[in-house]
């Protein structure tokens, strides 16, 4: 019996890793909005946020994952973890077949939220991303935690970010010389 010679390539240390998690809402939907990200690297995060006074749900999820990704300073490691699937499937599934159609969905309809579409696939473009898609209010921690920051922002209005003197510790990966 012949053995077979099996490679695994390890992926970077966790330490090395940027963890994001993203959420966003309207109440009603369509309606005021909310979004909201928390990244963690290292141990040390930021809270991101913003609101528009009339919007979808679809559109909120889809700006909570770019407006994230947009923010990292560098190429990174990134595991993103959201409960919309329809983010995670339109990123891992669906955009290549938009692309080949000029950005017609399967029945050739335009793309709905195209220019967010865009967005996101252009944050993402120099990242290696893990999409992770977890239950929205099923008790995840990082998930309710990054929802109330959402509902928070749609309710009152982003609040302001933390000025960079208040952020103990090296916040995101940089380039050297940063």
């Amino acid at each position: 019996m012949a053995s077979e010679e099996v490679t695994v390539t390890p992926g970077p240390p966790s330490s090395e890793v940027v963890e994001i998690w993203t959420d966003g809402g309207c109440k009603p939907n369509p309606g005021p909005g909310g979004w909201a990200a928390i990244l963690r690297f290292r141990g040390v995060e930021r809270e991101l946020s913003g609101a528009e006074p009339a919007t979808t749900n679809n559109r909120m999820e889809l700006t909570a994952a770019a407006s994230a990704l947009e923010a990292l300073k560098r190429p990174c490691d990134v595991v993103l973890h959201t409960d919309s699937e329809y983010v995670k499937n339109g990123v891992t599934r669906w955009h290549e077949g938009w692309v080949r159609r000029k950005w017609r969905n399967a029945s050739g309809d335009p793309v709905a939220n195209m220019e967010l579409w865009q967005r996101l696939l252009a944050a993402a473009k120099s990242h290696r991303i893990e999409w992770r898609w977890v239950r929205g209010h099923s008790g995840d921690a990082m998930n309710e935690r990054v929802d109330r920051l959402a509902t928070a922002a749609r309710d009152h209005g982003a609040p302001p970010p933390t000025p960079p003197d208040q952020v103990r510790g090296k916040l995101l990966p940089r380039g050297e010389g940063e």
